[in-house]
């Protein structure tokens, strides 16, 4: 768990090679996805690479999540359990869980932190998460800031809360979604989700009457807190995440880079705050957030409630517009792009859009016609033909900036810890200690002939140059001090191997010395839970589970949607996002407009395509939209899943497990 005065910035690896680049980039902590059971089941990772990066990351004390974020089958209980074994002996800091049946299991005792699927939405059930154990709790992507500050002085510091602050936003409460099993039996609370918010669906009122035609009118613009993080860490964020766990190193790189210097930032204003991890990165290039993939920005309910949060005409990264089209030729076309310091390359990506699609082109060869005013000539690699649509006067966007991506490509950061050396004499040679930033020393002994120097000035100089000489190491020397009864004579070999063994030996006593901190206790007698009941929302599908909430309280609780039990018609989405709103059809947008007698009643209205058909009931008091639908009836008579057939569960060879748990 974080101290009060810590901010940590937690940044997506799809892969460690990611999460080490995210680290370097300036990432307090990093979350991964282990073998299987991740929400992202197309992101996992053998135990090696974890254990890899779990040494890379202490050396910066940075911490490592792992996710185990799926409703649990009851076959997979075990599977599960042995899996949390072998990451604890990894050096795993911490497990992001949604399935409560994990705290009953005959576990290691690595801390636990709830995960956004939890639900977790109010101040009553924050504090009951972090009674029952967690250290950590991701809070729903909702949440404003108003709301995030009741449940920090709710739960106080008995719990660090975590707080989504860029990417992809699921368009539904996490975990309170099951359009895509109901549709096509792939679960979202267990990794696999169809993204069926992501589709085109056309809006028709109560009375039939179209309100919106085959648009995306699900999917989300991507969430940007930029503007917002010091509002955030006011109202007691403490660990600030970054989405993308399917993302690439780009990605990854440029993002976490972003925040890494906002939060600097504010850490630069605020002498009272400190980074959650050590040393400082360096970054070799500009951050800029809309360079790498996004829908568009919104900071959703951070601050209050939008109509613009959609991205309804695609779901899609288009980039930023570049210019203007002026002719097309037979086999290019010229573009007056925007901006002359932003030029067009060989290999950019572009599009425009077609009505409601957008069509890709990419720049094959680029020729400057005029690059004071920006007019570029573009051959792209498809037929001219083949582009429909394009014409003279059409917009230009662009979503892939080939010499930015170069950049990215390269080495674009290093992050190094400062340490102080100190040289000085023993009785048959010399002696170097290294001190670093946190407080780690180590001290290596080299026996050697001390020879008085001909040229003493020369000697001194030479001893502190070779001794400061730290370029590929994550170090950089902040003071070197010689602590000698005179400069002697050291061959440059000698003091190089001495400076090499002693950087070495600081690298492995930072690792040692971070403080892995141990699972959270729940509190005695176990917490209440808020509700006496459970419906299947409350995703309980094995019986571990079952036995956490009968021991908190909870006398009836239904079976997980994935079970296969709910038949009828029921919420398969509840989201905070209420297209009534967004075309101005809510009637607390009518109260007290001039013209309007009455107030307009939330009907429903139905969102369909050519393969689904959902109703929308309007919830107006907690301002919530809920998508009604019943699974189909083929899935409903198959068995529940349990283990994804794509997920490849493998597990080593064990280590005897350690006094405490057992089977």
């Amino acid at each position: 768990m974080l101290l009060p005065h810590q901010l940590e910035l937690l940044a997506p690896a799809k892969t460690a090679d990611i999460a080490r680049e995210a680290i370097l980039h300036g990432a307090d902590a990093v979350y991964i996805g282990g073998p299987s059971f991740g929400a992202r089941h197309n992101a996992s990772n053998p135990i090696e690479d974890i254990a890899s990066l779990v040494q890379f990351a202490h050396c910066y004390h940075s911490r490592v999540f792992v996710t185990l974020n799926t409703i649990l089958h009851d076959n997979e209980l075990e599977p599960a359990r042995q899996q949390i074994i072998q990451l604890y002996e990894a050096g795993v800091d911490a497990l992001i869980v949604q399935d409560m049946g994990v705290l009953k299991l005959d576990i290691p005792p690595i801390q636990l932190h709830a995960s956004t699927q939890c639900d977790i939405r109010n101040p009553a059930k924050a504090k009951f998460l972090s009674d029952a154990g967690f250290s950590q709790i991701v809070l729903a992507r909702e949440l404003g800031v108003k709301q995030i500050r009741e449940i920090s002085a709710t739960i106080g510091d008995t719990a660090t809360i975590e707080y989504f602050i860029h990417g992809a936003l699921c368009v539904a409460f996490s975990g309170q979604c099951n359009i895509s099993h109901a549709a096509t039996n792939r679960s979202a609370n267990r990794g696999d989700c169809s993204q069926a918010c992501r589709l085109p669906y056309t809006l028709t009122d109560h009375k039939g009457q179209v309100v919106a035609f085959d648009k995306h009118l699900l999917s989300m613009k991507d969430n940007d807190q930029t503007d917002n993080l010091a509002l955030l860490v006011d109202a007691g964020v403490r660990s600030f995440k970054i989405e993308g766990r399917y993302k690439d190193a780009q990605y990854v790189k440029n993002i976490t880079a972003h925040y890494r210097q906002h939060l600097d930032k504010i850490l630069e204003q605020r002498p009272d705050l400190a980074p959650a991890s050590s040393g400082r990165s360096e970054i070799f290039f500009t951050p800029n957030v809309d360079k790498t993939f996004h829908r568009g920005h919104t900071d959703y309910f951070a601050t209050e409630r939008k109509t613009d949060i959609g991205a309804f005409d695609s779901p899609k990264y288009v980039g930023l517009p570049i210019g203007t089209v002026t002719r097309v030729a037979d086999k290019f076309f010229e573009i007056q792009i925007i901006d002359p310091a932003e030029p067009l390359s060989n290999g950019d990506g572009l599009n425009y859009m077609k009505k409601r699609e957008v069509v890709g082109v990419q720049a094959n060869t680029v020729e400057a016609i005029d690059k004071a005013t920006g007019l570029f000539r573009v051959f792209p690699n498809e037929p001219i033909s083949e582009l429909s649509g394009l014409k003279a006067g059409i917009g230009m966007n662009r979503n892939r900036d080939h010499a930015w991506e170069q950049i990215l490509n390269k080495k674009s950061a290093e992050r190094k810890i400062g340490v102080w050396l100190n040289l000085s004499e023993t009785t048959d040679g010399l002696a170097l200690t290294i001190t670093d930033a946190d407080g780690c020393t180590v001290t290596v002994n080299a026996t050697m002939a001390l020879e008085i120097s001909n040229n003493p000035d020369k000697a001194w100089s030479g001893l502190i140059g070779a001794l400061g000489k730290l370029g590929n190491t994550m170090f950089y020397a902040e003071d070197v001090s010689l602590n000698l009864s005179q400069p002697w004579h050291v061959a440059a070999s000698a003091i190089n191997a001495l400076r090499r063994e002693a950087v070495e030996q600081l690298e492995l006593a930072r690792v040692a010395a971070w403080p892995r901190q141990e699972r959270k206790a729940p509190v005695e007698p176990p917490a209440i839970y808020p509700d006496e009941t459970l419906s299947f929302l409350g995703n309980v599908y094995n019986k571990k589970a079952r036995e956490f909430y009968h021991e908190h309280g909870v006398k009836l609780i239904a079976a997980a949607y994935e079970a296969h039990e709910e038949a009828g018609e029921v919420p398969l989405m509840i989201t905070k996002h209420c297209l009534r709103f967004s075309f101005e059809l809510c009637p607390k947008q009518a109260k007290g407009v001039i013209g309007v007698k009455g107030q307009i009643k939330a009907e429903p209205m139905t969102l369909a395509n050519d393969k689904e058909s959902y109703t929308l009931v309007f919830d107006c008091k907690p301002c919530e939209m809920h998508v009604m639908g019943k699974m189909k009836p083929h899935i409903l008579k198959s068995p529940p899943p349990s283990i994804i057939p794509t997920q490849t569960i493998t597990f080593h060879k064990a280590k005897p497990e350690p006094e405490g748990y057992s089977h």
